[in-house]
């Protein structure tokens, strides 16, 4: 079975467990310890809904990964740090224990006090410091660990790439955990997703950052032991939930919905008063279809540092160096400069040397997140070295049609069908697995304005459907699978070019007010509470904010390469 992330599936109110490969799906009654352990989710349709055939799905995926010619308007002024902080955001979403399908058994408290479907930072902070599963992400005094970068031999003669940097890499398991050189490379966090790419891996380093910034102030303060602890986590916690409602949100979503959503409450998923699960669950619509969005902001190259850019000695940084030069999906290979035509390579547990991030391959967030929006132009880079987003649209970037083995779990087992290295399809399969709702079903449910055949055919600018014959188009009109049908939501969205919207706004704004109100530490139920870390707008805090905050407003803690021309020879 080669999973991404979770194949199974235990929905609360139908007492039966889903669990499948990539073409198939078989649905069971649980035990009573499944019933009693399991992470729940739960289905927002009221009915299931009609799945397209496996060979539309197949013609589907291909169109939305086509290679094609970037279309310059496609491209909306979201900095492109925040398709993977979506990502990131993901993984305190929806993580349950990742590399365990249900039918294996793990603990009650592992599962709901770490694995639960609130905005809570699970994904960085595991159980604690002083619990027995978690206590290796932690330092003696409850700041979390982080790992030392290797010099680096290219380009030669450049000092803070040929030398060893303390603290810009997540702290990795080492050769002394034994095992193959993908489990030495294993980083030392709750959730290994959050190092399967090397963006991904350098928001997590980011929020690691923070909460030792925040820890060590509050310690400054007084404070000490647990208190502190537990004092640095709330005040994280809420900052973090406060970035997402008022910066994160409304890039992704059309603002007029945010705020509907957090002033009024929400009118649909387990709505105040309605009859819901005491522990909140995570709707399928939101976790299989709404949230995979990101997927088509993900650009196939960007300007990385100093070093892989347009401009520098390495050339930009591709999608596929950037799986690369992770530990769950690559290998760390210090040898490995340029990108090859196949990330085949990556899929053996043993190959590669590298153990830890190269020193070259060091972040510079200037380039994915805007520090002038926070004042600070002094850290902001030319237009051309930025690296925006791409809009959310039906079509992905063509190196996601060959994901490697280690981005959905299935290094070490034998090798998939070419089709189930595809991005899409397993998106769509992964939908028709649960019989998920499909989105004109969906529309009509949350009494949302449906999109027109045309619109769902034709789109604006988006994956061509000219392959598909009529009877397939007809078939796609009255069963849209609810991932396109959102991504055609925002394509066409006129008054919000490449904002969630609609169904797909609905579904995420009001899963993130449910998942916010879950936290133990909420914005939502203390309405009165209000950012206390510096900001450059009073009453804000944005992602630019908690960086500044997190490195101190530290230059060459933001970019540690510097600036300017690197030497070749």
């Amino acid at each position: 079975m080669h999973r991404h992330h979770r194949n199974s599936y235990y929905l609360v109110n139908e007492g039966r467990i889903i669990e499948g490969g990539a073409d198939r799906a078989v649905a069971r009654v649980p035990t009573p310890a499944e019933e009693q352990q399991a992470y729940r989710f739960s289905r927002l349709s009221k009915e299931k809904g009609v799945q397209i055939g496996t060979e539309l799905r197949i013609k589907l995926a291909l169109a939305m990964t086509e290679a094609q010619t970037p279309d310059p308007e496609s491209q909306v002024p979201v900095p492109a740090g925040f398709t993977y902080l979506g990502q990131f955001v993901d993984h305190d979403l929806t993580l349950d224990n990742t590399q365990v399908d249900l039918g294996d058994l793990v603990s009650v408290e592992d599962l709901v006090q770490a694995r639960s479907p609130a905005l809570d930072l699970d994904s960085v902070y595991g159980l604690g410091p002083h619990h027995v599963s978690s206590v290796h992400f932690y330092e003696p005094d409850g700041r979390l660990k982080t790992g030392t970068t290797a010099a680096a031999p290219f380009p030669p003669g450049f000092p803070t790439v040929n030398t060893d940097q303390k603290g810009f890499d997540l702290a990795r398991a080492g050769s002394a955990a034994g095992g193959t050189k993908a489990d030495q490379r294993a980083a030392l966090i709750p959730d290994a997703r959050n190092d399967e790419n090397l963006v991904v891996a350098s928001v997590h380093r980011a929020f690691i950052a923070f909460h030792n910034r925040v820890h060590e102030q509050l310690a400054e303060g007084g404070l000490f032991g647990p208190k502190l602890f537990h004092a640095a986590r709330d005040s994280v916690v809420r900052h973090y939930q406060w970035m997402l409602r008022t910066d994160f949100l409304p890039r992704i979503v059309d603002p007029d919905i945010v705020e509907r959503v957090f002033t009024h409450g929400r009118r649909h998923f387990e709505v105040p008063g309605g009859r819901h699960e005491e522990r909140p669950t995570m709707p399928i619509e939101f976790s299989v279809a709404a949230y995979r969005f990101g997927h088509s902001m993900i650009r196939d190259t960007y300007q990385w540092n100093r070093v892989f850019r347009v401009a520098g000695p390495g050339g930009p940084a591709t999608l596929g160096l950037l799986f690369r030069f992770s530990g769950t999906s690559g290998n760390l290979n210090p040898a490995s400069v340029s990108d090859s035509s196949s990330l085949f390579d990556l899929d053996d547990p043993n190959a590669g040397g590298g153990l830890t991030l190269p020193s070259n391959w060091i972040a510079d967030y200037r380039r994915f997140f805007d520090f002038g929006e926070a004042g600070r132009h002094d850290l902001t880079v030319p237009a051309g070295e930025f690296n925006p987003a791409k809009r959310i649209d039906t079509l992905l970037v063509d190196p996601l049609a060959t994901l490697p083995e280690g981005a959905f779990a299935g290094r070490g087992h034998p090798a998939p069908p070419a089709i189930q290295r595809n991005l899409a399809f397993r998106n769509l399969t992964r939908a028709a697995m649960v019989e998920l709702a499909t989105g004109p079903q969906l529309a009509a449910q949350l009494g949302i304005m449906p999109l027109t055949a045309d619109q769902i055919l034709h789109g604006d600018n988006g994956a061509s459907l000219a392959s598909l014959t009529d009877e397939e188009c007809a078939e796609l009109v009255a069963h849209t699978p609810l991932w396109f049908y959102i991504l055609r939501e925002a394509e066409v969205n006129k008054s919000r070019p490449g904002r969630l919207t609609g169904v797909g706004g609905t579904l995420v704004a009001e899963v993130f007010h449910r998942a916010m109100e879950s936290s133990l530490s909420s914005i939502v139920r203390d309405r009165d509470w209000r950012p206390t870390l510096p900001a450059y707008r009073p009453g804000t805090f944005t992602m630019a904010d908690l960086l500044l905050f997190a490195f101190d407003g530290d230059a060459d803690r933001i970019n540690p390469l510097g600036d300017g021309p690197l030497a070749t020879s």
